[in-house]
Protein backbone atom coordinates (compact mmCIF):
# COMPACT_ATOMS: atom_id res chain seq x y z
CA UNK A 1 0.00 0.00 0.00
CA UNK A 2 1.50 3.32 -1.06
CA UNK A 3 1.35 6.25 1.31
CA UNK A 4 -0.37 9.51 0.49
CA UNK A 5 2.19 12.30 0.50
CA UNK A 6 1.65 15.66 2.19
CA UNK A 7 3.87 18.58 3.09
CA UNK A 8 2.69 18.36 6.71
CA UNK A 9 0.63 16.10 8.96
CA UNK A 10 -1.09 17.50 12.03
CA UNK A 11 -2.39 15.00 14.57
CA UNK A 12 -5.19 16.62 16.55
CA UNK A 13 -7.61 19.38 15.53
CA UNK A 14 -7.42 21.27 18.81
CA UNK A 15 -6.45 24.82 19.68
CA UNK A 16 -2.98 24.56 18.12
CA UNK A 17 -3.59 22.10 15.30
CA UNK A 18 -6.43 23.84 13.50
CA UNK A 19 -4.88 27.34 13.26
CA UNK A 20 -1.58 25.78 12.24
CA UNK A 21 -3.37 24.01 9.39
CA UNK A 22 -4.71 27.42 8.38
CA UNK A 23 -1.26 29.02 8.33
CA UNK A 24 0.43 26.14 6.52
CA UNK A 25 -2.21 25.86 3.80
CA UNK A 26 -2.19 29.63 3.35
CA UNK A 27 1.54 29.29 2.73
CA UNK A 28 0.80 26.80 -0.06
CA UNK A 29 1.49 23.56 1.80
CA UNK A 30 -0.64 20.43 1.55
CA UNK A 31 -1.80 19.34 5.01
CA UNK A 32 -3.39 16.22 6.44
CA UNK A 33 -5.28 17.15 9.62
CA UNK A 34 -6.23 14.11 11.69
CA UNK A 35 -8.90 14.09 14.42
CA UNK A 36 -10.04 10.94 16.19
CA UNK A 37 -13.03 12.47 17.95
CA UNK A 38 -14.37 16.05 17.89
CA UNK A 39 -12.86 19.02 16.08
CA UNK A 40 -11.89 21.75 18.52
CA UNK A 41 -10.39 19.52 21.19
CA UNK A 42 -10.95 19.92 24.90
CA UNK A 43 -11.61 23.67 24.89
CA UNK A 44 -14.52 23.58 22.47
CA UNK A 45 -16.10 20.29 23.49
CA UNK A 46 -15.50 19.56 27.17
CA UNK A 47 -13.47 22.48 28.51
CA UNK A 48 -13.53 26.25 28.30
CA UNK A 49 -16.51 26.92 26.07
CA UNK A 50 -19.09 24.51 27.53
CA UNK A 51 -18.03 24.95 31.15
CA UNK A 52 -17.94 28.75 31.02
CA UNK A 53 -21.35 28.68 29.36
CA UNK A 54 -22.59 26.73 32.38
CA UNK A 55 -20.74 29.07 34.75
CA UNK A 56 -22.75 31.91 33.20
CA UNK A 57 -26.00 30.05 33.87
CA UNK A 58 -24.90 29.40 37.44
CA UNK A 59 -24.08 33.09 37.91
CA UNK A 60 -27.53 34.06 36.62
CA UNK A 61 -29.17 31.74 39.16
CA UNK A 62 -26.96 33.08 41.94
CA UNK A 63 -27.70 36.70 41.06
CA UNK A 64 -31.42 36.00 40.83
CA UNK A 65 -31.38 34.58 44.36
CA UNK A 66 -29.69 37.78 45.51
CA UNK A 67 -32.20 40.01 43.71
CA UNK A 68 -33.52 41.45 46.95
CA UNK A 69 -30.01 42.71 47.81
CA UNK A 70 -30.33 45.03 44.82
CA UNK A 71 -33.90 46.10 45.51
CA UNK A 72 -35.33 43.77 42.89
CA UNK A 73 -38.36 41.65 43.74
CA UNK A 74 -39.27 38.33 42.16
CA UNK A 75 -42.75 36.84 42.10
CA UNK A 76 -41.57 33.44 43.31
CA UNK A 77 -38.56 31.28 44.17
CA UNK A 78 -35.73 30.95 41.67
CA UNK A 79 -35.86 27.68 39.76
CA UNK A 80 -33.28 25.92 37.64
CA UNK A 81 -34.09 23.91 34.51
CA UNK A 82 -30.97 21.78 34.16
CA UNK A 83 -32.01 20.31 30.81
CA UNK A 84 -32.33 23.85 29.43
CA UNK A 85 -28.90 24.72 30.88
CA UNK A 86 -27.40 21.68 29.15
CA UNK A 87 -29.19 22.52 25.89
CA UNK A 88 -27.77 26.05 25.98
CA UNK A 89 -24.30 24.68 26.67
CA UNK A 90 -24.58 22.18 23.82
CA UNK A 91 -25.77 24.90 21.43
CA UNK A 92 -22.86 27.23 22.21
CA UNK A 93 -20.28 24.45 22.10
CA UNK A 94 -21.79 22.95 18.95
CA UNK A 95 -21.77 26.28 17.14
CA UNK A 96 -18.08 26.73 17.93
CA UNK A 97 -17.25 23.24 16.69
CA UNK A 98 -19.33 23.74 13.55
CA UNK A 99 -17.54 27.00 12.85
CA UNK A 100 -14.17 25.25 13.03
CA UNK A 101 -15.36 22.46 10.76
CA UNK A 102 -16.51 25.04 8.21
CA UNK A 103 -13.17 26.80 8.43
CA UNK A 104 -11.26 23.56 7.89
CA UNK A 105 -13.48 22.61 4.95
CA UNK A 106 -12.65 25.94 3.32
CA UNK A 107 -8.88 25.50 3.60
CA UNK A 108 -7.42 24.75 0.20
CA UNK A 109 -5.02 21.79 0.25
CA UNK A 110 -6.21 20.60 3.69
CA UNK A 111 -7.62 17.08 4.01
CA UNK A 112 -9.41 16.18 7.26
CA UNK A 113 -9.04 12.54 8.31
CA UNK A 114 -11.34 11.12 10.98
CA UNK A 115 -9.65 8.41 13.01
CA UNK A 116 -6.87 7.52 15.40
CA UNK A 117 -3.36 8.20 14.08
CA UNK A 118 -0.45 5.95 14.96
CA UNK A 119 3.15 6.26 13.80
CA UNK A 120 4.58 3.67 11.47
CA UNK A 121 7.92 5.48 11.23
CA UNK A 122 9.33 8.93 11.93
CA UNK A 123 7.59 10.42 8.88
CA UNK A 124 4.63 8.09 8.32
CA UNK A 125 1.37 7.53 10.21
CA UNK A 126 -1.58 5.23 9.70
CA UNK A 127 -5.19 6.36 10.11
CA UNK A 128 -7.54 3.43 9.65
CA UNK A 129 -6.82 2.10 6.16
CA UNK A 130 -4.91 5.22 5.11
CA UNK A 131 -1.15 5.55 5.20
CA UNK A 132 0.08 9.15 5.26
CA UNK A 133 3.60 10.52 5.00
CA UNK A 134 5.13 13.99 5.34
CA UNK A 135 8.50 15.57 6.17
CA UNK A 136 6.84 17.61 8.93
CA UNK A 137 4.55 16.15 11.60
CA UNK A 138 2.92 18.10 14.40
CA UNK A 139 1.42 16.52 17.52
CA UNK A 140 -1.56 18.25 19.11
CA UNK A 141 -3.16 15.29 20.85
CA UNK A 142 -4.17 16.97 24.10
CA UNK A 143 -4.83 15.29 27.42
CA UNK A 144 -7.53 13.60 29.45
CA UNK A 145 -8.61 13.28 33.06
CA UNK A 146 -6.36 11.21 35.28
CA UNK A 147 -8.11 8.34 37.06
CA UNK A 148 -5.84 7.09 39.85
CA UNK A 149 -6.12 3.52 41.11
CA UNK A 150 -7.96 4.38 44.31
CA UNK A 151 -9.64 1.66 46.39
CA UNK A 152 -13.11 0.83 45.10
CA UNK A 153 -12.95 3.19 42.13
CA UNK A 154 -13.70 0.38 39.67
CA UNK A 155 -16.80 -0.62 41.63
CA UNK A 156 -18.66 2.69 41.37
CA UNK A 157 -19.82 5.00 38.58
CA UNK A 158 -17.86 8.24 38.44
CA UNK A 159 -17.69 11.34 36.29
CA UNK A 160 -14.76 13.27 34.83
CA UNK A 161 -14.72 16.76 33.36
CA UNK A 162 -15.59 15.21 29.98
CA UNK A 163 -18.48 12.98 31.05
CA UNK A 164 -19.90 15.82 33.16
CA UNK A 165 -20.76 17.48 29.87
CA UNK A 166 -23.09 14.59 29.02
CA UNK A 167 -24.88 14.62 32.37
CA UNK A 168 -28.57 15.39 31.81
CA UNK A 169 -29.83 15.27 35.41
CA UNK A 170 -28.99 17.58 38.28
CA UNK A 171 -27.17 15.69 41.03
CA UNK A 172 -28.86 15.82 44.41
CA UNK A 173 -25.40 15.60 46.02
CA UNK A 174 -22.21 15.98 44.00
CA UNK A 175 -19.04 14.79 45.70
CA UNK A 176 -15.98 16.33 44.05
CA UNK A 177 -12.69 14.55 44.67
CA UNK A 178 -9.92 17.07 44.03
CA UNK A 179 -9.47 20.66 45.11
CA UNK A 180 -7.92 22.48 42.18
CA UNK A 181 -9.15 24.51 39.22
CA UNK A 182 -11.49 22.20 37.32
CA UNK A 183 -12.98 20.73 40.48
CA UNK A 184 -13.76 24.06 42.12
CA UNK A 185 -15.44 25.50 39.04
CA UNK A 186 -17.76 22.50 38.91
CA UNK A 187 -18.31 22.57 42.68
CA UNK A 188 -19.54 26.16 42.75
CA UNK A 189 -21.46 25.78 39.51
CA UNK A 190 -23.52 22.83 40.70
CA UNK A 191 -24.05 24.32 44.13
CA UNK A 192 -25.62 27.32 42.41
CA UNK A 193 -27.76 25.00 40.32
CA UNK A 194 -29.12 23.60 43.59
CA UNK A 195 -27.03 20.50 44.28
CA UNK A 196 -25.53 19.73 47.66
CA UNK A 197 -21.77 19.75 47.07
CA UNK A 198 -18.83 18.29 48.99
CA UNK A 199 -15.19 18.84 48.00
CA UNK A 200 -12.52 16.39 49.20
CA UNK A 201 -8.87 17.31 48.69
CA UNK A 202 -5.87 15.30 49.88
CA UNK A 203 -3.53 18.31 50.05
CA UNK A 204 -3.50 20.60 53.11
CA UNK A 205 -5.37 23.33 51.20
CA UNK A 206 -7.25 24.05 48.01
CA UNK A 207 -5.44 25.30 44.88
CA UNK A 208 -2.04 24.37 46.25
CA UNK A 209 -0.08 26.26 43.58
CA UNK A 210 -1.52 29.57 44.83
CA UNK A 211 -0.35 31.57 47.84
CA UNK A 212 -1.93 30.58 51.13
CA UNK A 213 -3.95 33.80 51.38
CA UNK A 214 -5.42 33.19 47.94
CA UNK A 215 -6.26 29.58 48.79
CA UNK A 216 -7.90 30.63 52.05
CA UNK A 217 -9.99 33.28 50.31
CA UNK A 218 -11.15 30.81 47.66
CA UNK A 219 -12.16 28.33 50.34
CA UNK A 220 -14.08 31.03 52.18
CA UNK A 221 -15.95 31.97 48.99
CA UNK A 222 -17.03 28.36 48.45
CA UNK A 223 -17.97 27.71 52.06
CA UNK A 224 -20.01 30.91 52.16
CA UNK A 225 -22.19 29.35 49.47
CA UNK A 226 -22.74 26.18 51.47
CA UNK A 227 -20.10 23.93 49.91
CA UNK A 228 -18.56 21.45 52.37
CA UNK A 229 -14.77 21.46 52.03
CA UNK A 230 -12.45 18.79 53.45
CA UNK A 231 -8.69 19.16 53.02
CA UNK A 232 -5.84 16.98 54.23
CA UNK A 233 -7.89 13.93 53.27
CA UNK A 234 -6.07 10.62 53.17
CA UNK A 235 -7.08 7.01 52.50
CA UNK A 236 -9.72 8.09 49.97
CA UNK A 237 -11.87 5.12 48.91
CA UNK A 238 -15.18 4.47 47.17
CA UNK A 239 -18.07 2.07 47.70
CA UNK A 240 -21.70 1.76 46.71
CA UNK A 241 -24.21 2.66 49.40
CA UNK A 242 -27.81 2.09 48.43
CA UNK A 243 -28.47 4.20 45.35
CA UNK A 244 -25.54 6.45 46.15
CA UNK A 245 -21.75 6.41 46.30
CA UNK A 246 -19.89 6.62 49.58
CA UNK A 247 -16.52 8.35 49.54
CA UNK A 248 -14.55 7.58 52.68
CA UNK A 249 -11.56 9.63 53.74
CA UNK A 250 -9.51 10.46 56.83
CA UNK A 251 -10.12 7.97 59.62
CA UNK A 252 -12.80 9.08 62.06
CA UNK A 253 -14.66 11.29 59.60
CA UNK A 254 -18.05 10.19 58.27
CA UNK A 255 -18.10 9.32 54.56
CA UNK A 256 -19.56 11.70 52.03
CA UNK A 257 -22.45 9.90 50.35
CA UNK A 258 -23.34 11.43 47.01
CA UNK A 259 -25.67 10.73 44.15
CA UNK A 260 -22.76 11.48 41.80
CA UNK A 261 -18.97 11.61 42.12
CA UNK A 262 -16.68 13.81 40.03
CA UNK A 263 -12.99 12.89 39.84
CA UNK A 264 -10.85 15.96 39.22
CA UNK A 265 -7.39 14.71 40.08
CA UNK A 266 -5.25 16.11 37.34
CA UNK A 267 -4.61 15.36 33.67
CA UNK A 268 -2.52 12.92 31.65
CA UNK A 269 -1.32 13.42 28.06
CA UNK A 270 -2.82 11.51 25.15
CA UNK A 271 0.49 10.02 24.06
CA UNK A 272 0.25 6.40 25.15
CA UNK A 273 -1.39 5.08 21.98
CA UNK A 274 0.36 7.00 19.20
CA UNK A 275 3.20 4.59 18.48
CA UNK A 276 5.73 7.24 19.46
CA UNK A 277 8.31 4.52 20.02
CA UNK A 278 8.18 3.63 16.33
CA UNK A 279 9.00 7.23 15.49
CA UNK A 280 11.69 7.48 18.17
CA UNK A 281 9.97 10.39 19.91
CA UNK A 282 11.12 10.82 23.50
CA UNK A 283 8.59 11.16 26.33
CA UNK A 284 9.22 11.87 30.01
CA UNK A 285 8.21 9.70 32.98
CA UNK A 286 4.69 11.15 32.99
CA UNK A 287 4.17 10.54 29.28
CA UNK A 288 4.63 14.12 28.06
CA UNK A 289 6.48 14.59 24.80
CA UNK A 290 9.89 16.12 25.45
CA UNK A 291 10.36 19.34 23.47
CA UNK A 292 12.91 22.13 23.27
CA UNK A 293 12.28 25.86 23.60
CA UNK A 294 10.81 25.98 20.08
CA UNK A 295 8.65 22.85 20.57
CA UNK A 296 10.81 20.50 18.51
CA UNK A 297 10.85 16.91 19.71
CA UNK A 298 13.83 14.58 19.87
CA UNK A 299 13.15 13.62 16.23
CA UNK A 300 13.92 16.19 13.50
CA UNK A 301 10.75 17.11 11.62
CA UNK A 302 8.38 16.35 14.51
CA UNK A 303 6.94 19.02 16.83
CA UNK A 304 4.57 18.77 19.81
CA UNK A 305 2.06 21.45 20.79
CA UNK A 306 -0.55 21.87 23.48
CA UNK A 307 -1.32 19.71 26.50
CA UNK A 308 0.69 16.73 25.25
CA UNK A 309 4.05 18.51 25.71
CA UNK A 310 3.75 19.42 29.40
CA UNK A 311 4.56 23.09 28.75
CA UNK A 312 1.10 24.31 29.71
CA UNK A 313 -2.39 23.02 30.35
CA UNK A 314 -4.51 25.85 29.00
CA UNK A 315 -6.10 26.84 25.72
CA UNK A 316 -3.98 30.00 25.64
CA UNK A 317 -0.71 28.06 26.08
CA UNK A 318 -1.76 25.68 23.32
CA UNK A 319 -2.59 28.55 20.97
CA UNK A 320 0.69 30.23 21.88
CA UNK A 321 2.46 26.98 21.00
CA UNK A 322 0.93 27.26 17.52
CA UNK A 323 2.14 30.86 17.27
CA UNK A 324 5.67 29.84 18.27
CA UNK A 325 5.82 27.02 15.72
CA UNK A 326 4.34 29.14 12.92
CA UNK A 327 6.64 32.06 13.68
CA UNK A 328 9.72 29.88 13.48
CA UNK A 329 8.67 27.97 10.38
CA UNK A 330 7.02 30.69 8.32
CA UNK A 331 8.01 34.12 9.63
CA UNK A 332 11.72 33.78 10.39
CA UNK A 333 10.80 34.92 13.89
CA UNK A 334 12.61 32.87 16.58
CA UNK A 335 9.87 32.89 19.21
CA UNK A 336 10.35 30.59 22.21
CA UNK A 337 8.33 29.00 24.99
CA UNK A 338 10.59 30.72 27.51
CA UNK A 339 9.45 34.12 26.19
CA UNK A 340 6.03 33.74 27.77
CA UNK A 341 4.93 34.72 31.25
CA UNK A 342 2.81 32.28 33.22
CA UNK A 343 -0.78 33.49 33.28
CA UNK A 344 -4.14 31.85 33.87
CA UNK A 345 -7.51 32.23 35.55
CA UNK A 346 -9.71 30.23 37.90
CA UNK A 347 -13.36 30.68 36.94
CA UNK A 348 -15.04 30.49 40.27
CA UNK A 349 -17.09 33.58 41.08
CA UNK A 350 -15.49 35.97 41.74
CA UNK A 351 -12.73 34.79 39.39
CA UNK A 352 -9.02 34.66 40.08
CA UNK A 353 -6.62 36.17 37.54
CA UNK A 354 -2.96 35.25 37.99
CA UNK A 355 0.27 36.16 36.26
CA UNK A 356 3.96 35.87 36.98
CA UNK A 357 5.37 34.72 40.31
CA UNK A 358 3.49 33.98 43.49
CA UNK A 359 4.57 35.51 46.79
CA UNK A 360 5.95 32.13 47.84
CA UNK A 361 8.03 31.90 44.65
CA UNK A 362 9.40 35.41 45.15
CA UNK A 363 10.45 34.60 48.71
CA UNK A 364 12.09 31.38 47.54
CA UNK A 365 14.06 33.32 44.92
CA UNK A 366 15.75 35.30 47.68
CA UNK A 367 15.39 38.66 45.96
CA UNK A 368 14.33 41.81 47.77
CA UNK A 369 10.75 42.50 46.90
CA UNK A 370 7.85 44.86 47.46
CA UNK A 371 4.20 43.93 47.86
CA UNK A 372 0.95 45.86 47.70
CA UNK A 373 -2.48 44.54 48.54
CA UNK A 374 -6.05 45.80 48.77
CA UNK A 375 -9.24 43.95 49.71
CA UNK A 376 -12.22 44.19 47.40
CA UNK A 377 -14.15 45.78 50.29
CA UNK A 378 -12.03 48.87 49.53
CA UNK A 379 -12.63 48.83 45.77
CA UNK A 380 -15.51 51.10 44.85
CA UNK A 381 -16.62 49.16 41.79
CA UNK A 382 -16.79 45.93 43.78
CA UNK A 383 -18.83 47.64 46.50
CA UNK A 384 -21.20 49.12 43.93
CA UNK A 385 -21.74 45.69 42.39
CA UNK A 386 -22.24 44.08 45.79
CA UNK A 387 -19.36 41.67 45.09
CA UNK A 388 -16.69 42.39 47.67
CA UNK A 389 -15.11 39.00 48.25
CA UNK A 390 -11.41 38.68 47.41
CA UNK A 391 -8.43 41.01 47.07
CA UNK A 392 -5.66 42.22 44.75
CA UNK A 393 -1.93 41.73 45.32
CA UNK A 394 1.02 43.01 43.28
CA UNK A 395 4.68 41.99 43.69
CA UNK A 396 7.70 43.96 42.42
CA UNK A 397 11.48 43.77 42.66
CA UNK A 398 12.70 46.27 45.25
CA UNK A 399 15.94 46.97 43.41
CA UNK A 400 14.89 47.13 39.75
CA UNK A 401 11.19 47.94 39.93
CA UNK A 402 10.41 44.92 37.75
CA UNK A 403 6.84 43.69 38.18
CA UNK A 404 7.15 40.11 39.39
CA UNK A 405 3.57 38.93 39.63
CA UNK A 406 -0.01 39.65 40.50
CA UNK A 407 -3.12 37.93 41.88
CA UNK A 408 -6.57 39.47 41.41
CA UNK A 409 -9.36 37.55 43.12
CA UNK A 410 -12.52 39.56 42.66
CA UNK A 411 -15.06 40.82 40.12
CA UNK A 412 -13.43 41.03 36.71
CA UNK A 413 -10.18 39.60 38.04
CA UNK A 414 -9.78 37.46 34.93
CA UNK A 415 -9.86 40.62 32.79
CA UNK A 416 -8.12 43.12 35.08
CA UNK A 417 -5.03 40.89 35.33
CA UNK A 418 -4.10 41.83 31.76
CA UNK A 419 -3.28 45.37 32.90
CA UNK A 420 -0.37 43.80 34.78
CA UNK A 421 0.46 41.07 32.27
CA UNK A 422 0.90 43.50 29.39
CA UNK A 423 3.18 45.74 31.45
CA UNK A 424 5.28 42.71 32.32
CA UNK A 425 5.65 41.82 28.62
CA UNK A 426 6.62 45.43 27.91
CA UNK A 427 9.19 45.16 30.72
CA UNK A 428 7.77 48.35 32.18
CA UNK A 429 8.68 49.03 35.83
CA UNK A 430 6.13 49.29 38.62
CA UNK A 431 6.53 53.08 38.46
CA UNK A 432 4.82 53.03 35.03
CA UNK A 433 1.74 51.48 36.60
CA UNK A 434 1.90 53.88 39.54
CA UNK A 435 1.79 56.90 37.19
CA UNK A 436 -0.99 55.55 34.94
CA UNK A 437 -4.48 57.06 34.98
CA UNK A 438 -7.16 54.38 34.93
CA UNK A 439 -10.88 54.78 34.31
CA UNK A 440 -13.25 55.30 37.24
CA UNK A 441 -15.24 53.43 38.42
CA UNK A 442 -13.45 50.20 37.67
CA UNK A 443 -11.75 47.39 39.54
CA UNK A 444 -8.56 48.09 37.55
CA UNK A 445 -8.44 51.72 38.69
CA UNK A 446 -7.04 50.61 42.06
CA UNK A 447 -3.99 48.95 40.51
CA UNK A 448 -2.04 52.24 40.21
CA UNK A 449 -3.01 53.07 43.79
CA UNK A 450 -1.65 49.74 45.00
CA UNK A 451 1.55 50.37 43.02
CA UNK A 452 1.97 53.64 44.94
CA UNK A 453 1.60 51.90 48.31
CA UNK A 454 4.10 49.03 48.03
CA UNK A 455 5.86 47.87 51.18
CA UNK A 456 8.79 45.51 51.72
CA UNK A 457 7.82 41.88 51.48
CA UNK A 458 8.48 40.29 54.85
Amino acid sequence: MSAKVFDAIIIGAGQAGTPLAGRLTAAGMSVALIERKLVGGTCVNTGCIPTKTMVASAYAAHLARRAADYGVTLSGPVGVDYKAIKARKDKVSGASRSGLETWIAGMEKCTLYRGHARFVSANTVRVGDDLLTAPKIFLNTGGRASVPDLPGIDDVPYLTNSSMMDLDVLPSHLVVVGGSYISLEFAQMFRRFGSEVTVIEKAPRLTGREDEDVSAAIRSILENEGIAVHVGADDIAFARKGNGIAVTFSAGKPPAVGSHVLLALGRVPNTDDLGLDKAGVEVDQRGYVVVDDQLRTSVPGIWAMGDCNGKGAFTHTSYNDYEIVAANLLDNDPRRVSDRIEAYALYVDPPLGRCGMTEAAVKKSGRRALVGQRPMTRVGRAVEKGETQGFMKILADADTGEILGCSILGPGGDEAIHSILDLMYAKAPISTLARAMHIHPNVSELLPTIAQELKPLA
